[in-house]
């Protein structure tokens, strides 16, 4: 297999109004849940998402319901069946809560789709364009298979729905309502957890498919390589995988694909893929922070658990981290270095700058979905330094669920 240097970076290219699959921002993330009014009550209290809008009954939506969270320019769409024969009823029964579509802002949603499908894409079921409209403004709306479960949504707004207008408070679409008098929301708008973004969402593909899904994100979306990792990079004594990021032209949308690779025991894709129907789907998302340490600070406080490291990793850390920084010219990691500590925070560097990350445990019983939270200070790499050490925290959780 040809591959590249994980620290390659990605020839950006141009963008521009007139090409129809210029992305514009991660319009939002719909997760298909069992119960959407608990589960944004989860993602609230845990970790500081306001519930700012919902469709349902009320406003006329029969067979589905849906609450919208925001933080920072970040929006995830909770989406429960209220039928049996809903695609989100039949989803949770299969597979459990979890991403089912990675919606990007468009220029004309009906473009790219009609873009995407002349370079190979298949629709999604039922996702042809449509538009829904009302006196403010409109929302058009198409979407393409990904990998297993997902599905890629276009989305392009006009009007009151705008996603400049939809950051600033404004109603995501026709079908919503603001939600008002909400204990939580005021909490939280007291004491921020500081999320503000996407970085990127990792996705879990079978093994030896890899690079399948590499060859659709290039041919479909056209995206580019941006990194690539195999099994030397991301491997303990026991399990290891492999992965390729993918980027937009721009460089905004990151999308890492990841696949097994042979090991004396279960990697972490596997485990995913075991408890997924083996069905591929996106494992994590990461969301960004401009301050690492208030962020997990204030999600411990919350309940939100995370992986714990070894108290070993601290030991040399700091050294491997500080002499890369200086061998490039950069400062040293400037974060107070015994709270990092205190909090297991995974700190690593490259010719860049430097990052912090910590990833959480899964987010429900079943071991398919969880977030990482990180702040970038200049590096726009993955951590890889840290593999080896959050390798073996999975591994260590892995076992206590029995599914090494």
């Amino acid at each position: 297999m040809t591959t590249v240097p994980s620290t390659a970076h990605a020839p950006l290219k141009p963008y521009a109004a007139n090409d129809p699959l210029a992305l514009i921002d991660v319009d939002h993330v719909r997760f298909y849940v069992g119960n959407a009014k608990q589960a944004a009550y989860f993602y609230a209290h845990c970790f500081g998402f306001t519930i700012e809008q919902v469709s349902d009954q009320t406003t006329g939506s029969r067979d589905e319901a849906n609450y919208l969270l925001t933080q920072g320019n970040i929006r995830f769409i909770l989406t429960s069946g209220l039928t049996k024969d809903h695609p989100a009823s039949k989803e949770v029964a299969q597979f459990g809560d979890g991403v089912k579509d990675v919606a990007f802002t468009v220029f004309d949603a009906t473009k790219a789709w009609e873009k995407a499908v002349k370079n190979g894409a298949t629709p999604a079921p039922g996702g042809e364009p449509k538009v829904y409209s009302d006196e403010k403004g409109s929302i058009t709306k198409a979407s393409i298979q990904t990998y297993g479960r997902c599905i890629h949504s276009f989305v392009s707004r006009t009007g009151a729905y705008e996603l400049t207008k939809v950051k600033q408070g404004g109603l995501l679409n026709p079908m919503f309502r603001k939600l008002e008098g909400i204990g939580v929301n005021d909490y939280n708008k007291q004491h921020p957890c500081g999320l503000k973004y996407v970085d990127h969402l990792v996705g879990n593909v079978e093994m030896g498919k890899m690079n399948h899904w590499v060859k659709f994100y290039e041919d479909v979306l056209e995206f580019t390589m941006f990194k690539h990792f195999d099994d030397k990079d991301i491997s303990t004594d026991f399990s290891s995988l492999m992965s390729k990021v993918m980027a937009s032209g721009n460089n905004l949308i990151k999308m890492p694909i990841n696949e097994p690779a042979p090991g004396k025991k279960k990697s972490q894709v596997q485990e995913y893929l075991d408890w997924h129907d083996h069905t591929p789907g996106v494992q994590h998302l990461a969301l960004r922070t401009d301050d690492e340490l208030h962020s997990i600070a204030a999600l411990r406080a919350r309940g939100v658990d995370f992986l714990t490291l070894p108290e070993a990793y601290y030991d040399k850390v700091w050294e491997r981290v500080n002499s890369m920084l200086k061998q490039h010219g950069h400062q040293a990691v400037r974060e107070d270095h015994e709270r990092v500590k205190q909090l297991g925070i995974l700190v690593d560097s490259d010719d860049e700058g430097y990052l912090l990350q910590l990833f959480t445990k899964p987010l429900q019983d079943r071991p398919t979905l969880f977030f990482e939270i990180i702040c970038r200070r200049g590096s726009q790499s993955f951590g890889k330094g840290n593999f080896k050490a959050l390798f073996e925290a999975l591994e260590m959780e892995q076992g206590k669920r029995g599914n090494l």
